[in-house]
């Protein structure tokens, strides 16, 4: 019998989601913005939809949180402090925390 990494992808429409025993991560690819920067590519990995995920930018990984109530929080390292943020969105598309901006198949719950 074949053994199988507990770990598989599987690609949908250019979104990965990594699966295995305790571990259901939603990675999608997109294009972001720090601070009105230029755009860049970056990967959103979700954690649980809508409550916990983050955004790597190269080797800088942004992390969000939502109480369920409507408050987010983000911090942009680990250690450093959490602030609370607003979302909105942007005239090209795009959704925005508080200077830091994702554009593309960005899942929403």
């Amino acid at each position: 019998m074949l053994a199988l990494d507990p770990r598989f992808l599987i690609p949908l429409l250019g979104v990965v989601l990594l699966a295995g025993p305790a571990l259901a991560q939603l990675r999608v690819p997109l294009e972001c913005r720090l601070d009105s920067g230029a755009w860049s590519r970056c990967i959103m990995e979700v954690e649980r939809l809508g409550e916990h995920w983050w955004i790597r930018v190269g080797e800088q990984r942004i992390e969000f949180r939502h109480d369920g109530k409507g408050s987010i929080s983000m911090r942009r390292s680990a250690g450093s402090s959490w602030q609370a943020v607003t979302a909105s969105w942007s005239s090209d598309a795009a959704l925005c925390w508080d200077g830091v901006c994702a554009r593309g198949a960005i899942p929403l719950d």
